[in-house]
């Protein structure tokens, strides 16, 4: 072997062994990986999401098609908080009451036409009281017409990949058509709380009422809110075909998942046979999965997984990882079956741009048990090498 071919040799491979090194946790002997089976849940459908990790823990029937009740509201809040977001209205902005928002049956708000209602007061409406009616005036404030706001809100489905989902009001009446699933109510929730954390407080409202309206719908109607103290969020929803629904969030610290130390799973619970039974399903669900599975970090916000060669670069490795860090949700217990596997193409050839795909990450168990997949991203530009070092590892990928 020439000492041009030998050192291609040595690069080529003395670099997989240390990206090896690098894609396999430590794991011990261990036992038998088993997982705690989901709790019976009385419900149409139910779907349990770890929001940290971005990984379903549990679900049954979740696309199957539903009808949404008020839990549509959630895609109305969404749409105004990103009008909020854009500065098209602001917080402090008033709407005027119609004649057809005080006309909206179910729950209401209890306002009177003409009134000039503030869009904070619109949104603590719509999300404390469920009101049919602040949620209409929301829709003809930001949309012009109901009618137009609807066609808001199903362009918006489509941008958030909610396949299952097709809205025919903003309040979530019964209507021909008017139907979701509980995958795509995560979907939603997820990106609501992702999209909009500085509105995610509204959620964990108690009590709310306009000045000078009747106290009698004051309350907050998700019932996890006064039961537990991790809870906070997001909508209840309710109507005779659609039965009892119940979106609810929990945060709670787990150490050693970095500065926030904070673990957020989402229930989503539809068609249960009560307001308490939608409530004691959810929580049964949170429970679960605090208890049953625990969060490993893979890596840190920012750092990389693996540091492969890089060829005809102006540096000899790449810093691939996953932006935002990794974390995963893993049978309690199973923390040291943890495998990480990183693949891509190579050889690697620069230039690679920050944000870069080239590759994907994959966490398994041992026993090959697919946990999550993230895309794998450049996390540092590599600029091409100059004319004499590219033309060197060409002559060392042609030796190769």
């Amino acid at each position: 072997m020439n000492h041009l071919a030998f050192f291609s040799f040595f690069r080529r491979h003395g670099v997989a062994c240390v990206c090896a090194m690098g894609l396999v946790l430590p794991a011990g002997a261990g036992a038998q990986v088993l997982a705690v089976p989901a709790p019976s849940i009385e419900a149409k459908a139910y779907l349990l999401l770890d929001v940290t990790s971005g990984q379903i823990l549990a679900e049954r029937t979740s696309d199957q098609p539903v009808e949404p009740a008020s839990l549509t509201k959630l895609m109305t809040a969404y749409l105004v908080f990103d009008a909020l977001k854009n500065k098209n209205i602001t917080l402090e902005q008033t709407f005027e009451v119609s004649e057809r928002a005080w006309r909206m049956p179910g729950s209401r708000m209890f306002i009177e036409p003409g009134m000039q209602i503030p869009v904070l007061d619109l949104l603590k409406g719509t999300i404390v009281q469920s009101g049919n009616d602040a949620t209409t005036v929301l829709a003809e404030g930001v949309g012009g017409s109901v009618e137009q706001f609807v066609a808001m809100m199903n362009a918006q489905a489509k941008v958030l990949g909610m396949n299952d989902t097709s809205y025919r009001n903003p309040e979530g009446l019964t209507a021909e058509g008017h139907t979701t699933s509980a995958r795509d109510l995560a979907t939603l929730a997820q990106r609501l709380m992702q999209d909009f954390p500085e509105y995610v407080p509204l959620y964990a409202i108690k009590h709310y009422r306009y000045p000078g309206t009747p106290k009698a719908n004051d309350t907050n109607r998700n019932l996890l809110l006064f039961r537990d103290p991790t809870v906070d969020g997001l909508k209840t929803g309710h109507t005779s075909a659609a039965g009892y629904c119940l979106v609810a969030t929990a945060s709670r610290p787990v150490p050693g998942l970095g500065a926030n130390g904070q673990r957020r799973l989402l229930s989503v619970v539809l068609g249960a046979d009560s307001q308490s039974a939608r409530a004691t399903e959810s929580q049964k669900l949170l429970n679960w999965g605090y208890t049953s599975f625990e969060a490993v970090r893979i890596s840190e916000f920012g750092k990389a997984v693996v540091q492969p060669t890089v060829w005809k670069g102006d540096q000899k490795f790449a810093q691939l990882g996953v932006p935002s860090g990794v974390v995963v949700s893993v049978p309690r217990g199973a923390r040291a079956d943890v495998q990480t596997v990183a693949s891509f193409d190579e050889p690697l050839m620069a230039p690679l741009k920050l944000g870069q795909t080239v590759g994907k990450l994959s966490l398994t168990l041992k026993d090959g048990t697919l946990l999550a997949s993230y895309p794998l991203e450049v996390l540092q530009p590599v600029g091409q090498a100059n004319f004499v070092g590219r033309i060197w590892d060409t002559l060392l990928l042609w030796a190769d």
